[in-house]
């Protein structure tokens, strides 16, 4: 798994806004910045979309306020389904970011088999990343919803 200290790894990953599809690399979206990346086991299922997003949508400008250039929200999904959530959430200032193939997900060691629900999903998580960085990882217990929130990682900013 992934250590505060260890740099990310270089993947590419989905990304579907109002300007269209492309395939944003780990250097595109985090080299020179501080960026809150946070994880969701999938897109529209209850406690992400009830709990995990809104809590970040919420508190963005705060997030931001504390010198994050961007929040991304990231989960094993299409990117077509990842700009549909984000629309549906009201979720105009986080990048709705897709690692359709768990390559992300893989590669930092936070995958986790949900077998029949979904196959191969990522865990529930949060971090702050300065410059492709780790610098705070706040990993989910499984079924627990409180280190990754929105509210945690204010505290830590």
């Amino acid at each position: 798994m992934i250590n505060v200290g260890d740099k990310l790894p270089s993947v590419s990953f989905q990304l579907l806004t109002s300007d269209g599809a492309s395939n944003p690399t780990t250097d595109d979206l985090f080299a020179g910045k501080k960026v809150v990346l946070f994880a969701v086991p999938g897109a529209f299922t209850p406690t992400c979309s009830e709990s995990h997003l809104p809590g970040f949508v919420v508190n963005a400008d705060k997030i931001k306020a504390k010198g994050v250039d961007s929040i991304i929200c990231l989960s094993v999904n299409d990117s077509f389904v990842m700009n549909a959530w984000g629309k549906n959430s009201n979720a105009e200032d986080i990048i709705m970011l897709a690692d359709g193939g768990a390559a992300f997900t893989k590669a930092i060691g936070l995958e986790m088999d949900t077998g029949d629900f979904g196959g191969v999903r990522s865990q529930r998580y949060a971090m702050i990343v300065e410059d492709g960085v780790v610098k705070q990882l706040n990993v989910e217990k499984p079924k627990q919803f409180e280190a990754s929130t929105a509210e945690a990682i204010l505290q830590q900013l």
